[in-house]
């Protein structure tokens, strides 16, 4: 039996707050490190989670719910970390990578959660969908930060 109206809205709040998370971590980072390649990566990964964001939002609406606006606590936590953790090493690349890292790790799991939600199956394949969306985030930041390693070695 598929969620209730009220518990889909949950559910989609919290990928709202966890797509702001991303789009303020990605576009934090951005302004940190000084590569213009990895600004451009950043940047582009930030419009992405806005626009997922802003399609979860016109869902939670149409269903009749009002839309989160803003990421979590957890998320303004984890940037803050990022923030002193990226003044005490420079903001460098590697550590920028590693802790964009650190919140597609969070976003995928938050994703697998509500996947596991009895949803709605068009709220359900817009969810899927943007699985998809926080692991190739996920694969890519890894897969620069790897790159970056094998560079520096």
């Amino acid at each position: 039996m598929a969620l209730s109206t009220d518990k889909t809205i949950s559910v989609l709040n919290d990928l709202i707050e966890t797509c702001k998370d991303g789009e303020y971590g990605f576009q934090s980072s951005a302004e940190h490190v000084k590569n213009p390649e990895l600004q451009q990566v950043f940047t582009a990964r930030a419009a992405e989670c806005r626009k997922g964001a802003e399609v979860l939002q016109a869902q939670v609406r149409q269903l009749g719910g009002e839309a989160d606006e803003g990421g979590s606590a957890s998320g303004a936590i984890h940037r803050g970390w990022v923030a002193v953790k990226g003044t005490l090493s420079g903001y460098g690349e590697k550590a920028m990578l590693e802790e964009c890292e650190r919140g597609e790790d969070v976003a995928k799991a938050r994703y697998r959660d509500a996947l596991k939600a009895d949803l709605p199956t068009d709220i359900a394949e817009l969810v899927r969908r943007q699985a998809e969306g926080a692991t190739r985030n996920h694969d890519r930041i890894r897969a620069l930060r790897d790159q970056l390693k094998a560079t520096a070695s």
